[in-house]
């Protein structure tokens, strides 16, 4: 009878780590002997670490002694702090004693190390992600304004917002979500001036979400939004550092998830959907024009299809009557009613308009201007629809176009249908119950405890400074009221408005003249 030698401790460990990782082709498991004598092993998928300092910087470390040691006895239960301490070229070195989290480590790109008589693994920060380079931001173009934006990876987006946000009041807290994805999320807020209550409701809401997989900023922005059935986005996304930290100073929070060059900012109102970053760099006379002009175009992409509906419907008396006249020459062959009309136009546009954005970038501009003027033409000539309504829709894409948030133009471009609808069944008294609907909702709707419609309603005479038109910077010199912040001053109370003549007028140098004679 012949009796079986269990295997030691070190070899289970290495048959378990086979067993949840050794059937991929890309893990990698290197044997080797610490410092010539002590059995050792390393674990790593091959593709997510870097092999310069795998090569270099660990095994080539650990398998000689340090030159201060090479006369040094060596005792085993001294051999993990000379590891630690005095071999390894690495500062991201952490000790795991739980077999679980070793293999939570390698998934992440880490690499795990086990040494023959140690129950502890070292974890060493070796991940090496090949990654996009830092771009313009494609979402959010400006022509005056930092020209960086995020991308995919976490650590390079977080450093970006620090070289912008050199302070130690800047906190980072981050979190694993996702049961088989554990995507890092961060939460960044600012300690001094964020309000408590705020920072805790974020944690509670991310931390209340259990999905299988968190791939973007868009799915959490799903789970911790207040309305989930309301067409207004309660949460505002991102792609700029520079936005971002203009945020956090305000006192919001922002969410950033790894794998995501979108980053999320809470609270949010419905003002900071049309406002740019062009806003506040350049002088606010010229950007309160502008910004007016972006209104204008919002109202336009919302009502204008429903007031033409309505007015050619049921009020034509209310257009001037060569107008009139040109209007009904142009009908005169169309043989639908003007709802049916402006509909097929709204349903041909948005088609349009979705083929434009899913076709590769060199189509998708031929496209656009095939549809437009050719198909557009063409409905025109075959009697589908009038000459008036093609300009109609027209001005309302455009308009739509000039909302600077994509999130809240879709909500407008969804609104519109409605609104045709209720203008084509009850005229002008469609369009007002639909608005005063539409204004009911938004006035019940709130993001993260604050209204919607702030600083309108309720009304902030401070924040309103900064709602239709910019104020300069001087004039508001206090963060908005209902962030609650922990310090309301963001412009010194002292602080001079800037003088309006010259430090060296020409006039008081030529009196000195004059007093030096």
């Amino acid at each position: 009878m012949t009796s079986t030698k269990s295997a030691s401790p070190f070899e289970d460990n290495i048959a378990f780590i086979q067993q949840q990782c050794g059937m991929n082709d890309d893990f990698a498991i290197r044997r080797f002997h610490v410092f010539g004598q002590y059995p050792a092993v390393i674990f790593c998928y091959d593709f997510m670490v870097d092999p310069q300092a795998l090569n270099f910087d660990i095994l080539k470390a650990m398998m000689y002694l340090p030159p201060q040691l090479r006369e040094a006895d060596i005792k085993p239960d001294q051999l993990l702090d000379i590891v630690v301490n005095d071999t390894l070229y690495y500062y991201k070195i952490k000790l795991e004693i739980r077999p679980k989290l070793w293999i939570d480590n390698l998934t992440r790109g880490r690499t795990v190390i086990l040494i023959d008589g140690i129950d502890e693994a070292l974890v060493l920060e070796t991940r090496q992600i090949d990654k996009r380079a830092i771009e313009q931001p494609a979402t959010e173009q400006v022509i005056r304004g930092p020209r960086e934006g995020f991308i995919e990876v976490l650590s390079t987006n977080l450093t970006l917002i620090r070289y912008r946000l050199q302070t130690s009041d800047l906190r980072v807290k981050v979190m694993e979500l996702g049961r088989r994805t554990k995507t890092a999320v961060a939460v960044c807020y600012m300690e001094d001036l964020t309000n408590p209550d705020l920072v805790e409701e974020v944690h509670r809401r991310l931390s209340k979400i259990d999905i299988d997989a968190v791939t973007d900023s868009g799915i959490l922005e799903q789970f911790i939004e207040d309305n989930h059935f309301s067409p207004f986005p309660q949460v505002q996304y991102t792609e700029r550092p520079d936005k971002v930290v203009s945020n956090l100073v305000e006192g919001r929070v922002c969410i950033l998830v790894d794998g995501s060059p979108l980053a999320l900012i809470v609270p949010t109102a419905f003002n900071q959907f049309y406002q740019t970053v062009e806003d506040y760099t350049e002088r606010f006379l010229l950007m309160s024009a502008v910004r007016f002009a972006r209104l204008i175009a919002i109202i336009f992409s919302l009502i204008f299809p429903s007031l033409y509906v309505a007015i050619i419907s049921f009020n034509p008396e209310l257009i001037p009557t060569e107008f009139a006249v040109a209007v009904a020459g142009g009908r005169a062959g169309v043989p639908f009613p003007a709802v049916v009309e402006v509909l097929i136009m709204e349903v041909s546009m948005e088609v349009l308009r979705e083929a434009t954005i899913r076709l590769p970038q060199q189509v998708g501009g031929a496209l656009s201007i095939v549809g437009v003027l050719v198909i557009g033409q063409a409905a025109v000539s075959a009697g589908f629809a009038s000459p008036i309504t093609v300009v109609i829709i027209a001005l309302t894409t455009i308009g739509s176009f000039a909302t600077p948030a994509y999130n809240a133009a879709l909500a407008l471009r969804l609104l519109r249908f409605p609104l045709v609808v209720l203008a084509g069944v009850f005229g002008l008294y469609g369009v007002m119950i639909g608005l005063i609907l539409i204004a009911n909702h938004m006035l019940s709707l709130k993001s993260f405890g604050v209204p919607y419609l702030s600083p309108l309603a309720p009304g902030i005479f401070q924040g309103m400074k900064d709602m239709l038109f910019r104020a300069p910077l001087w004039w508001m010199p206090k963060r908005p009221g209902l962030l609650q912040t922990q310090n309301l001053h963001r412009l010194n109370p002292d602080q001079p408005i800037p003088p309006s003549r010259n430090a060296k007028s020409p006039l008081d140098l030529s009196n000195m003249e004059e007093e030096e004679r």
